[in-house]
């Protein structure tokens, strides 16, 4: 099962305010032990909303908003994706990132094509996504 956890953003981390010498090597450490579990697919922080746009999408063309987003509790600041056996196991995981009071972390199930059913997503459908998916871990293993 693979799950994504999601930072929330702070008001400190919207401010575009870079994580202190501490917490950048406390995180490096946590990345390896992911790593070293066979957990970690990807994990990366991101860049303030103030950088970022919001695409809408309704009956005409697309609407693009630049940021800043109001809302930082409802904003994400950075991710992982792992690959467990259980939420539990995604829980365990992510109750252990070095974050101090007031952090928040969302946890959530990425579908696979097994959540599906087969007259929705076919079997050449699934054949489909994973070859882009392997596509995907060849191209990050290059680089």
């Amino acid at each position: 099962m693979r799950f994504m956890v999601m930072v929330r953003a702070t008001k400190s981390s919207e401010s575009g305010a870079l994580p202190d010498q501490t917490l950048l090597a406390d995180m490096g450490r946590y990345n390896e032990e992911l790593l070293k579990a066979g957990v970690m697919l990807a994990g990366e922080g991101l860049h303030p909303t103030s950088k970022g746009a919001r695409i809408s999408y309704g009956r005409g063309k697309p609407t693009v908003t630049d940021g800043p987003f109001l809302g930082a509790k409802d904003l994400v600041a950075g991710f992982w994706l792992i690959q467990v056996k259980s939420k539990q196991e995604a829980i365990d995981w992510a109750s252990r990132a070095p974050f101090g009071e007031g952090a928040e972390v969302e946890i959530r199930q990425v579908f696979e094509a097994s959540d599906f059913p087969p007259e929705l997503f076919s079997a050449e459908d699934a054949a489909r996504e994973q070859a882009l998916r392997d596509e995907l871990q060849r191209k990050a293993a290059k680089s």
